[in-house]
Protein backbone atom coordinates (compact mmCIF):
# COMPACT_ATOMS: atom_id res chain seq x y z
CA UNK A 1 0.00 0.00 0.00
CA UNK A 2 3.17 2.16 0.94
CA UNK A 3 4.28 1.73 -2.67
CA UNK A 4 0.89 2.70 -4.34
CA UNK A 5 0.83 6.05 -2.24
CA UNK A 6 4.67 7.00 -3.07
CA UNK A 7 3.50 6.39 -6.65
CA UNK A 8 0.41 8.58 -6.57
CA UNK A 9 2.55 11.33 -5.19
CA UNK A 10 4.71 11.29 -8.28
CA UNK A 11 1.77 10.77 -10.13
CA UNK A 12 0.01 13.60 -8.75
CA UNK A 13 2.89 16.10 -8.84
CA UNK A 14 3.98 15.33 -12.06
CA UNK A 15 -0.25 15.96 -13.19
CA UNK A 16 -0.21 19.30 -11.49
CA UNK A 17 3.18 20.43 -12.20
CA UNK A 18 3.31 19.13 -15.89
CA UNK A 19 -0.31 20.39 -16.52
CA UNK A 20 0.83 24.21 -15.34
CA UNK A 21 3.68 24.09 -17.71
CA UNK A 22 1.77 22.21 -20.33
CA UNK A 23 -1.17 25.06 -20.40
CA UNK A 24 0.27 28.24 -19.27
CA UNK A 25 3.54 27.90 -21.34
CA UNK A 26 2.20 25.73 -24.56
CA UNK A 27 -1.42 25.33 -24.84
CA UNK A 28 -2.30 29.06 -24.19
CA UNK A 29 0.50 30.79 -26.11
CA UNK A 30 -0.71 27.97 -29.20
CA UNK A 31 -4.68 28.93 -29.17
CA UNK A 32 -3.85 32.62 -29.20
CA UNK A 33 -1.43 32.21 -32.24
CA UNK A 34 -4.19 29.55 -33.69
CA UNK A 35 -6.83 31.84 -33.38
CA UNK A 36 -5.64 35.33 -34.08
CA UNK A 37 -8.65 36.37 -35.30
CA UNK A 38 -11.08 35.45 -32.88
CA UNK A 39 -8.97 36.42 -29.76
CA UNK A 40 -12.64 36.35 -27.69
CA UNK A 41 -12.63 32.91 -28.43
CA UNK A 42 -8.82 31.93 -27.57
CA UNK A 43 -9.30 33.93 -24.17
CA UNK A 44 -12.41 31.84 -23.26
CA UNK A 45 -10.91 28.39 -24.40
CA UNK A 46 -7.15 29.68 -22.76
CA UNK A 47 -9.86 30.47 -19.14
CA UNK A 48 -11.88 27.25 -19.10
CA UNK A 49 -8.01 25.36 -19.03
CA UNK A 50 -6.86 28.02 -16.38
CA UNK A 51 -9.72 26.73 -14.57
CA UNK A 52 -9.69 23.26 -15.17
CA UNK A 53 -5.82 23.36 -13.84
CA UNK A 54 -6.59 25.10 -10.85
CA UNK A 55 -9.15 22.35 -10.34
CA UNK A 56 -6.34 19.64 -10.90
CA UNK A 57 -4.03 21.80 -8.61
CA UNK A 58 -6.68 21.40 -5.65
CA UNK A 59 -7.04 17.87 -6.13
CA UNK A 60 -3.75 16.99 -6.10
CA UNK A 61 -2.40 19.95 -3.70
CA UNK A 62 -4.77 17.99 -1.28
CA UNK A 63 -3.81 14.36 -1.78
CA UNK A 64 -0.05 15.81 -1.76
CA UNK A 65 -0.44 17.68 1.92
CA UNK A 66 -1.74 14.17 2.86
CA UNK A 67 0.46 12.38 1.78
CA UNK A 68 3.44 14.29 3.78
CA UNK A 69 1.52 14.75 7.28
CA UNK A 70 0.39 11.30 7.33
CA UNK A 71 3.96 10.08 6.13
CA UNK A 72 5.74 12.44 8.62
CA UNK A 73 3.12 14.02 11.03
CA UNK A 74 4.28 17.37 12.61
CA UNK A 75 8.14 16.97 11.13
CA UNK A 76 6.19 17.75 7.70
CA UNK A 77 6.31 21.67 9.55
CA UNK A 78 9.94 21.44 9.02
CA UNK A 79 10.23 20.84 5.34
CA UNK A 80 10.91 22.90 2.69
CA UNK A 81 8.86 21.08 0.31
CA UNK A 82 5.50 21.04 2.49
CA UNK A 83 5.22 24.69 2.59
CA UNK A 84 6.15 24.96 -0.96
CA UNK A 85 3.08 22.98 -1.40
CA UNK A 86 1.30 24.87 1.00
CA UNK A 87 1.97 28.06 -1.09
CA UNK A 88 1.40 26.67 -4.57
CA UNK A 89 -2.15 25.73 -3.14
CA UNK A 90 -2.55 29.29 -1.65
CA UNK A 91 -1.58 30.71 -5.25
CA UNK A 92 -4.33 27.78 -6.87
CA UNK A 93 -7.05 29.12 -4.42
CA UNK A 94 -6.42 33.11 -4.91
CA UNK A 95 -6.43 32.34 -8.68
CA UNK A 96 -9.24 29.97 -9.27
CA UNK A 97 -11.58 31.78 -6.47
CA UNK A 98 -10.44 35.26 -6.40
CA UNK A 99 -8.55 36.55 -9.80
CA UNK A 100 -10.32 34.15 -12.48
CA UNK A 101 -14.03 35.06 -11.28
CA UNK A 102 -12.89 38.95 -11.15
CA UNK A 103 -11.50 38.22 -15.03
CA UNK A 104 -14.99 36.98 -15.80
CA UNK A 105 -16.67 39.51 -14.44
CA UNK A 106 -15.30 42.57 -15.97
CA UNK A 107 -15.68 40.39 -19.68
CA UNK A 108 -19.18 40.04 -18.68
CA UNK A 109 -19.27 43.87 -17.88
CA UNK A 110 -17.76 44.81 -20.82
CA UNK A 111 -20.38 43.29 -23.06
CA UNK A 112 -21.35 43.75 -25.56
CA UNK A 113 -17.39 44.76 -26.42
CA UNK A 114 -15.04 42.85 -26.36
CA UNK A 115 -13.24 43.93 -22.21
CA UNK A 116 -9.94 44.75 -24.58
CA UNK A 117 -12.00 47.27 -26.74
CA UNK A 118 -14.11 48.48 -23.61
CA UNK A 119 -13.17 50.96 -20.54
CA UNK A 120 -12.57 47.84 -18.60
CA UNK A 121 -9.70 47.94 -20.62
CA UNK A 122 -6.41 48.89 -18.21
CA UNK A 123 -8.61 47.23 -15.05
CA UNK A 124 -8.67 43.76 -17.12
CA UNK A 125 -5.26 44.08 -18.03
CA UNK A 126 -3.88 44.83 -14.42
CA UNK A 127 -5.05 41.73 -12.90
CA UNK A 128 -4.47 39.74 -16.53
CA UNK A 129 -0.56 40.78 -15.19
CA UNK A 130 -0.93 39.83 -11.62
CA UNK A 131 -2.69 36.64 -12.61
CA UNK A 132 0.62 35.91 -15.25
CA UNK A 133 2.68 36.78 -12.67
CA UNK A 134 0.84 34.15 -9.71
CA UNK A 135 0.88 31.57 -12.33
CA UNK A 136 4.54 31.79 -12.77
CA UNK A 137 5.51 32.08 -9.35
CA UNK A 138 3.28 29.16 -9.11
CA UNK A 139 4.87 27.33 -12.19
CA UNK A 140 8.54 27.89 -11.02
CA UNK A 141 7.68 26.53 -7.30
CA UNK A 142 6.57 23.48 -8.96
CA UNK A 143 9.53 23.24 -10.92
CA UNK A 144 11.45 23.25 -7.43
CA UNK A 145 9.51 20.85 -5.96
CA UNK A 146 9.97 18.27 -9.20
CA UNK A 147 13.70 18.68 -8.88
CA UNK A 148 13.36 18.43 -5.28
CA UNK A 149 11.92 15.22 -5.98
CA UNK A 150 14.20 13.69 -7.99
CA UNK A 151 16.72 14.29 -4.82
CA UNK A 152 14.24 12.00 -2.78
CA UNK A 153 13.43 14.88 -0.86
CA UNK A 154 9.77 14.20 -0.50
Amino acid sequence: MQRLADALYDVALTLWVGGLWAIGYLVAPTLFLALSSDRQLAGFLAGRLFELIGWVGLACATYLLLFVVLRIGSAALRRRNFWLLVLMLLLTVVGLFGIQPLLAQLKADALPREVMESVLRSRFATWHGVSSILYLVQSLLGLVLVIGRGRGTK
